[in-house]
């Protein structure tokens, strides 16, 4: 099966690529960059010299649908919204990296990404891809709708005691840290290196985007609506995300109760590994993996939860994640592809 892969200069496309190269039922068909066009690939990353020999193309969605079988969209947010339903109408499977359709809601995607939404017939196809949490709807999906790197840490987290009841919703607290190519490619003065070096940076206190997606997420697996503490950080190294997460507990539960609650949960899903008693991950440990990783802690003096989830954001958190549904998409196992020990140290 051949991919197509929109948007070929970004960091998440360049994740696809090496993933794709593995990969034992799919291949890297076309790759569309319009503003590298004519270009080797290898030209914009010298890595993949002799390795992928690939011109990078205009968008034609003519053309890509007679040379593909699936899509990838790994662009800037307010783009796939307009490109997505052209490979649509063409009768292609999509799933998209960016945010356009992940939240349900048109006006609440306006009010937090400031760009026209997309249609609402589109957003009504879009399943959500959280794969852990959504597998039986992600089998049947032609529009998938990839989550973020944030709302995969956070979610993935939170789900299984949140469900359950034993937390005090209104007192969930996200400290969330992520490496600097959760900000994508292009230059800023934040990812500057002068200034991301020897440094932590807060940002978009209470406005980042990603808040109503983990917000839309928690409601649907409770029923309750539920507003979060939100607060990323940026951290000086290139890749990972680590989520430290506090909640109030209702009643008093040990620690070992909460780990089994989560090792029962996450038992058929080989990607989530809940670690043992006084075991912390760390975000090397699932570098360059689709691992999301939890530690927990039940504080008995304070009666509260502190759950660490990890995860490689451009893995499991983007590119990772887009070919395990596409996995799931296709009848494959869902680990197909994807099943490398992460890269230490």
């Amino acid at each position: 099966m051949k991919a197509a892969i929109i948007g070929g200069t970004g960091y998440g496309s360049i994740e696809l690529v090496r993933l794709l190269n593995k990969h034992p039922y799919m291949e890297v068909g076309s790759v569309v960059s319009n503003s590298q066009a004519g270009f080797n690939f290898s030209d914009v990353y010298p890595h993949l010299s002799n390795i992928i020999v690939q011109p990078l193309e205009t968008f034609n969605a003519d053309r890509l649908s007679e040379e593909n079988d699936i899509v990838f969209f790994a662009t800037p947010s307010g783009v796939s919204s307009k490109l997505v339903p052209k490979m649509m109408e063409k009768g292609k499977k999509c799933i998209d990296l960016s945010g356009d359709f992940r939240l349900r809601s048109a006006e609440e995607y306006v009010s937090w990404y400031k760009h026209s939404p997309a249609s609402e017939d589109y957003l009504k196809q879009a399943t959500y891809g959280l794969t852990e949490i959504y597998s039986e709807e992600i089998k049947t999906a032609n529009l998938l709708a990839n989550p973020g790197c944030y709302p995969t840490a956070t979610t993935l987290g939170l789900i299984p005691i949140v469900k359950k009841g034993f937390v005090d919703e209104k007192s969930i607290i996200i400290d969330a840290k992520s490496g600097v190519t959760g900000a994508g490619r292009g230059l800023t003065l934040t990812s500057h290196y002068a200034e991301i070096n020897d440094n932590v940076r807060a940002y978009k206190l209470g406005a980042h985007q990603h808040i109503p997606e983990i917000e839309q997420v928690l409601q649907d697996e409770t029923g309750i609506e539920i507003a979060i503490t939100f607060s990323t950080h940026l951290v000086p190294m290139s890749r990972g995300i680590m989520c430290s997460m506090y909640m109030n507990l209702k009643d008093y539960i040990s620690t070992e109760e909460v780990i089994e609650i989560y090792t029962q949960y996450y038992e058929k899903h080989p990607f989530v590994r809940v670690r043992p008693i006084g075991n912390v991950p760390t975000t090397k440990e699932v570098l360059g993996s689709n691992f999301c990783d939890i530690g927990l802690y039940v504080d008995p003096r304070t009666n509260r939860l502190t759950v660490i989830s990890v995860i490689d954001n451009l893995v499991k958190g983007a590119a990772g994640q887009a070919i395990q549904n596409a996995n799931v998409m296709n009848g494959w196992d869902e680990r197909t592809g994807l099943t490398d020990i992460p890269l230490y140290p």
